[in-house]
């Protein structure tokens, strides 16, 4: 039969009761080509209950009765049975059955009906003619609307992983060699196309989201794959070809690198461009994430040649063509395919996509064996010129277009070709496991069928080469953020596959001579000797190979490291800007042609590729000064050099062990390199590298503190130097840390204070107090410092800082030199009347206060400098109070007579005191009248109040004081409730 009916029971659960379903399937030449079913599942998969019942067929044949179909069923019965049959078919779903019954019945009694034009009648059960389309059942509006679906929650909600799901699906029914796998990725594709978002990121001119990008990518991946089914019909590749290009001339189509022009080359050409690449942008042609599949319309599988390649293992060259130059085989006689490589890898990914492991398998072999002849005619090529290029330190670039980062994958795609051949598949293991923490793969060695001598290779072998050539090959650096960041996500994936292979002596050996090979290299290999300045790093890829090679060959591992360790696109001067920092370089010429928008993580992993190879060089001090050396000339960001330090010295001092003097060094040198290079510019982590290096330099030893004491100012600001290394080196905690006997200790205090003394002359605003306190311990240092900064104080330095040092000097106990000091910052000071919460209050008080406390002649001295700074009325009635409350000079300096009188305000030097504050007062009024508001007439009142105290100090005060008021009356009759205020008041 071609039609399958049944009921399904679907057993009760906890929360539902048992269901029953009918189900009803229909299937030609193998295929399911139709389902319903009574649950009515909305989805692009069949409900449960539609793959019970095939199940079911497919497992017990002899329990579903075979029938023929209705038809012929029907075509044994008489008029009576019919009529019967009719009727009790009506009569058993009449509600369903009777409106379409009766309708029937009045067209065929009908003679000019339709269904009377019409020979026979219709019988599902009968299946299909033999030229009706046959294909397995899809529900193309599920596939619409989950697509729709899915992108409208704009990857959240774990959707890409749906879509990526659909793309996988897509990809097994290519493999099955399903028809409906075209058919499912033109409906996905559609609602690609109709993604509300795309006209909204091309008016905004924002580039579309990574995640959606890298859907966009697979899609137009796969696209290509269809397109180069070896078997596909011409009108199905017409058709396929007419839907891309009405695709790809929407104006929101995506473009194939972000949204950047790009020079990449046709597929179908090989690359023969000469290394002229930045014409015009606009000369380009617009190039879409389906243009390759386009381009790819135009490839075909007739090639005799290639036909013999993927049709036999052991197609070789007859042994007497051997000899010519015959580019179909190589010296061994095995076929080559010499096409575009991105070009040559589609067709495998299209082979192995549909369903043809072998053959891909082949030409892989074929593909691989044209990379070796061309690696090793650029071998030879290059040791003709290479006396020339080495003068010259530079190349030409000879690939544009990089296999890594490539929009086919062509390196990812070989590597999985080879190494499935290779997978042991375990038991009962599915693909990918629910959980998604999947197993590492495992592989083993499968030889390579071929058809001349066994040539002991093995896929996997071939696999570990393919990707190590891929990777090493010298590429120009594409242009635009999304092809730059492809770049580095493409290089990664390989590395995470390569990290799944067990590296066996075979593959060691691979790897050994796949790395010479690279070393060696002109201008194909990126870690040649000479290379391009746009060339794309390999610190990542080094990273690798160096971890790789190690265990098996230190000697290559750092050679090949260290050559990785460059970064040409930093070390050319800029032809403009400010060479002297050429780690600012891409901010210099932004001109620069393509702009590397990808330099910040390439820095990073320059300076990943550099601690892992101090953490291996750890103990060996001729490899240490190796790679430090590396880093020195290579490295242009402090901050990366100062990660660097970090890292080795966390290396060189671990917990539960003794630290390691050679790395310690290296850490101490890079940390210095840190100093130089930040000193002049600014770092917000300049302080937290200032204490780091001192931890550092302590960690090394004493010595290592005395040299950085000595050449401080090549390291450090005089602030720096004094207030935080030579303060910390100096500190109780280092001097129990290092344990130092006398003669150290010594010596290190007296490095201290000779900085100290260098720093108070270069900048004694800064470093005087610092220098002094450094200076304590010995009296020489000490009175040099209060040298320099009785020197500065009258030219270089503020009132501020010279009250501190005077508080300073007199809690050491030098009354005398902090009056000397105080007198100075008096001379810097300036109080206006209004300044009655200035912060130097303070300081003027403790000034005045410290002289009278020494005697009549330094409150003789000081008054002078008070009155002509301070012209705040109440600051000076403050000054005037204290100094008439206690006699003078009862500081008690030793050889001096003190009276033990208290001082008159009518002599001096009270009485000029007097004089200033009155005068201050009467001043001071008169400002505030010119603009007072009643709200401040009270406060005002108060103050006449305070001011009446002072006059009444003078002999004559209270005279004074009623003049001054009869005045303001006078002066002021215009404001007459206060002058009310005034007379009540006053009088």
């Amino acid at each position: 039969g071609f039609h399958l009916s049944g009921t399904v029971t679907e057993p009760a659960t906890a929360t539902e009761p048992e269901m029953t379903y009918k189900v009803a399937i229909s299937f030609d030449r193998c295929k399911i080509t139709s389902v319903t079913c009574g649950c009515g599942n909305k989805d692009i998969f069949y409900c449960a209950h539609v793959v019970a019942l095939s199940l079911y067929r497919i497992r017990k044949p002899d329990q579903v009765k075979l029938r023929l179909p209705i038809s012929e069923t029907l075509f044994q019965m008489n008029r009576d049975q019919l009529q019967k049959f009719v009727q009790y078919l009506i009569t058993a779903h009449h509600t369903e059955v009777l409106p379409t019954a009766q309708k029937l019945a009045d067209e065929i009694l009908s003679s000019n009906s339709e269904i009377n034009q019409v020979h026979g009648a219709p019988d599902p059960t009968a299946g299909a003619s033999i030229d009706d389309e046959n294909c397995w059942h899809l529900d193309e509006e599920q596939v619409r609307e989950q697509v729709k679906l899915f992108l409208s929650q704009g990857g959240y909600y774990g959707s890409g992983k749906q879509l990526n799901s659909m793309f996988a699906k897509v990809r097994e029914m290519l493999r099955m060699r399903d028809s409906n796998g075209a058919r499912m990725l033109t409906l996905i594709t559609e609602q690609f196309m109709a993604d509300p978002r795309l006209s909204l990121w091309r008016q905004q001119g924002t580039g579309i989201t990574e995640k959606c990008r890298q859907l966009w990518d697979e899609l137009g991946a796969l696209w290509v794959c269809v397109v180069l089914n070896p078997h596909c019909k011409l009108e199905e590749k017409s058709c396929w070809l007419r839907q891309l290009r009405k695709w790809g001339e929407m104006d929101v189509c995506p473009l194939e690198d972000g949204n950047y022009g790009n020079e990449l080359p046709n597929i179908t050409n090989a690359l023969t461009q000469s290394s002229g690449h930045s014409q015009d942008s606009l000369a380009r042609p617009r190039r879409t994430v389906f243009t390759r599949a386009i381009e790819g319309c135009d490839l075909h599988w007739q090639d005799s040649h290639l036909q013999r390649i993927i049709s036999s293992d052991f197609y070789v060259s007859p042994s007497y063509q051997r000899e010519g130059e015959s580019l179909l085989f190589n010296s061994q006689g095995q076929p080559l395919w010499l096409e575009h490589v991105p070009t040559a890898c589609a067709r495998v990914d299209a082979l192995r996509s549909h369903g043809y492991p072998r053959e891909a398998l082949r030409l892989t072999v074929a593909i691989i064996n044209t990379l070796r002849l061309q690696q090793q005619r650029q071998l030879e090529i290059y040791k003709h010129q290479k006396k020339e290029l080495l003068q010259r330190g530079a190349t030409t670039i000879t690939n544009l277009e990089g296999w890594v980062g490539h929009p086919l994958n062509p390196i990812g795609c070989l590597f999985l070709t080879l190494t499935e051949a290779c997978r042991l598949e375990e038991e009962n293991c599915l693909e990918i496991s629910d959980a998604g923490d999947s197993k590492p793969p495992v592989y083993q060695h499968v030889p390579v069928a071929t058809g001349s001598q066994d040539s002991g290779e093995s896929y996997l072998s071939l696999a570990l080469e393919v990707a190590l050539m891929g990777m090493g090959q010298q590429r120009v650096m594409p242009e635009g953020l999304y092809a730059q960041d492809k770049v580095c996500r493409n290089e990664e994936q390989i590395i995470a596959r390569l990290q799944d292979l067990e590296l066996d002596p075979v593959l060691v050996q691979t790897l050994r001579k796949q790395c010479i090979l690279l070393l060696e290299g002109g201008p194909f290999s990126g870690l040649g000797e000479v290379i391009h300045r746009e060339s794309v790093p390999m610190h990542t890829f080094a990273k690798y190979l160096f971890s790789a090679l190690l265990p098996h060959d230190a000697d290559l591992a750092y050679k090949l490291a260290l050559r990785a360790m460059r970064l040409p696109v930093l070390e050319t001067t800029a032809p403009s800007g400010d060479v002297t920092h050429p780690h600012h370089l891409v901010s210099v010429v932004p001109s620069r042609y393509p702009r590397w928008f990808t330099l910040g993580h390439l820095e990073s992993q320059q300076c990943e590729l550099a601690s892992t190879m101090l953490t291996a060089a750890k103990g060996d001090m001729l490899r240490l000064r190796t790679v430090l050396e590396a880093i020195q000339k290579n490295i242009h960001s402090s901050s990366l050099i100062f990660k660097l330090a970090q890292d080795a010295f966390k290396i060189a001092t671990p917990a539960d062990s003794n630290s390691d003097t050679t790395l310690l060094n290296v850490a101490l040198e890079l940390g210095l390199q840190v100093m130089r290079m930040t000193l002049s510019t600014l770092n917000w982590r300049r302080r937290e590298m200032v204490r780091w290096l001192v931890t550092c330099a302590t960690e090394v030893g004493v010595r290592a503190l005395v040299s950085i004491l000595q050449s401080w100012y090549s390291l450090f600001t005089p602030t720096e130097a004094t207030s935080i290394m030579a303060a910390t080196v100096m500190s109780h905690n280092t001097i129990l840390r290092l344990s130092l006997d006398y003669p150290q200790r010594e010596e290190l205090a007296s490095c201290a204070r000779t900085l100290a003394l260098q720093c108070a002359m270069k900048d004694p605003q800064n470093c005087a107090l610092s220098a002094l306190t450094l200076c304590e311990k010995d009296h020489i240092a000490f009175e040099t410092a209060y040298q320099i900064v009785i020197d500065a104080a009258s030219t270089g330095m503020t009132y501020t800082q010279l009250f501190t040092i005077a508080r300073y000097m007199e809690h050491r106990g030098y009354p005398l030199r902090a009056f000397k000091l105080a007198s100075l910052a008096m001379t810097h000071l300036n109080l206006a009347y209004n300044q009655d919460t200035h912060p130097a209050i303070n300081d003027v008080l403790w000034a005045c206060a410290l002289s009278h406390s020494l005697g009549k002649n330094e409150l003789a001295a000081i008054i002078p400098l008070v009155v002509k700074s301070v012209h705040c009325a109440t600051v000076l009635s403050d000054i005037l109070r204290r100094c008439t409350m206690t006699a003078p000079g009862l500081a008690g300096i030793p050889g001096r007579r003190n009276s033990g009188k208290l001082m008159s305000t009518d002599k001096a030097p009270l009485r000029q005191l007097l004089d200033a504050t009155i005068s201050a007062y009467i001043n001071t009024t008169h400002s505030r009248l010119t603009h007072i508001s009643p709200r401040h007439y009270g406060e005002f009142i108060e103050f006449l109040s305070k001011a009446r105290e002072t006059f009444l100090l003078a002999q004559d005060g209270h005279i004074q004081f009623a003049q001054f008021i009869d005045n303001l009356k006078q002066i002021y009759k215009g404001k007459k409730k206060l002058m009310l205020l005034v007379r009540e008041r006053f009088g």
